[in-house]
């Protein structure tokens, strides 16, 4: 022992605003919107617009509070560093983290099913089941070599998703011009369970498509001047994708019958084949394939990488912080999410994933606005974006009320999620039996 420690170079600052922006977009992009929009029309009905746009909302409200603390804390981190500067309690903090893994599998293993379904079929026919369970091991597969990734890639990557939208919209403009499509279903409510709790089930569901945002605060070591650049990116990013999003469910509700949207495991190809008969369908389902399984490879790394990270500051068992020696990737982490990701397919619909999804989310930002409120009394030296106090409130109530039963929400949702974070909880005090208490590193949670 030298008896001096090299400190530890600081993150590259290479994202500017535009980077950020792209960032911010892709993120957001992928299954939501390419495989549950015929679920959202199912429970709403032709006015499937609604939900999306009320998602929106609630999503904007929440950015508002993510901006004010990536300013003030521009760390990676998240929401698990905010958690445990406003309320100081470990094991509180720990299941905010481990929340937000677990909403990665889920949403991961939303992707593997969409994946296995209807928009695979146009080149291969196979039982939907088995196709996710294999998806799900060639993830664990790339997950386990490695895998380089660039945010400036990710420029990339977003045009693609965004073209296969792009299409859409231009089909329901094609189709309007050709007098294809029905208005009036644009205005139709057709309720399951009253039209309240109809449009807030049908919301909480949507709310999947507009999750996302959030991963951009881990970032914020890596862009210049954060506390500058992450505001107009942040909202203008979620405001460009909820005007898409808008766009292709009025698209969708306007060119396909809703009990087809609502049948659909693949509700956006049925868009482009009713309303364009002569594009190629094959296109389009290669562009769905490349947003699902995008959504799904970062989802599993998130999860995998966060889970390392609590192993690493020895707040869960230290078998889950085991690297391969060849491959220097976390490969107990790797297996243990992909087994939890292959019960989920094996168990679970595309619909229950994808609420699953949205509501371990909602409760993360329902902490996250509320934390906002008391690390208020903390004075930052720096100039940083500050949200109206009404916002956050309004945020907390509203992340509150879409991720309870009041909302029409399946109990299914709660079950899924229950056992999940039951995982968490044994895991923490398993770790605990042969730990003891410890004092952990929330900043290290991201690495």
């Amino acid at each position: 022992m030298t008896g001096v420690t090299a400190e530890q170079p600081s993150l590259k600052r290479a994202i500017g605003p535009k980077l950020l922006l792209f960032f911010v977009i892709g993120d957001v992009l992928g299954t939501g919107i390419y495989a549950l929009t015929g679920k959202v029309a199912g429970e709403v009905g032709g006015a499937v617009w609604v939900p999306f746009l009320i998602a929106f909302a609630v999503a904007f409200l929440t950015a508002f509070s993510y901006l004010e603390l990536v300013g003030k804390y521009p760390k990676a981190a998240g929401a698990a560093l905010y958690t445990n500067r406003a309320f100081r309690i470990p094991f509180f903090t720990f299941m905010v983290a481990f929340a937000v893994m677990c909403s990665g599998i889920t949403s991961a293993s939303s992707a593997a099913t969409a994946f296995g379904g209807k928009y695979l079929s146009s080149f291969i026919t196979a039982p939907t089941i088995v196709v996710a369970i294999l998806f799900v091991a060639l993830l664990a597969l790339i997950n386990f070599r490695g895998v380089g990734e660039s945010v400036k890639a990710n420029v990339v990557l977003t045009c693609v998703e965004l073209s296969g939208l792009a299409i859409v919209i231009v089909v329901g403009i094609i189709a309007a011009s050709e007098g294809r499509g029905e208005p009036a279903r644009l205005t139709q409510f057709d309720p399951t369970q009253g039209t309240f709790f109809s449009i807030t089930a049908a919301t909480a569901l949507a709310f999947f498509a507009m999750v996302g945002f959030e991963d951009s605060v881990n970032m914020a070591e890596e862009c210049h001047e954060p506390a500058r650049i992450f505001p107009r990116a942040l909202l203008l990013g979620l405001g460009i994708v909820g005007v898409i999003y808008f766009l292709v469910a009025l698209v969708s509700a306007y060119v396909v019958p809703t009990e087809q949207l609502e049948s659909s495991s693949a509700p956006l190809l049925d868009v482009v084949r009713v309303g364009v008969p002569g594009f190629p369908p094959w296109l389009f389902s290669v562009i769905a394939l490349f947003a699902v399984s995008n959504s799904a490879l970062i989802n599993m790394l998130m999860a995998s990488r966060l889970l390392y990270g609590m192993s690493n500051e020895r707040i869960i068992p230290n078998l889950f912080g085991t690297v391969h020696p060849a491959r220097r990737t976390p490969w107990v982490a790797i297996i243990f999410t992909s087994l939890i990701a292959v019960v989920l397919v094996s168990t679970t619909d595309l619909e229950a994933l994808g609420s699953t999804t949205s509501l371990l989310l909602l409760l993360v930002f329902t902490v996250v606005n509320i934390a906002v409120l008391v690390l208020r009394r903390e004075k930052a030296e720096h100039k940083h974006f500050r949200a109206p106090t009404v916002i956050p409130v309004l945020g907390a109530i509203t992340c509150a009320f879409l991720a309870s039963p009041f909302s029409g929400r399946d109990s299914q949702d709660y079950v899924i999620g229950g056992i999940l974070l039951a995982i968490g909880v044994l895991l923490w005090f398993v770790n605990r039996l042969f730990v003891g208490k410890v004092k952990f590193d929330v900043g290290k949670l991201s690495k």
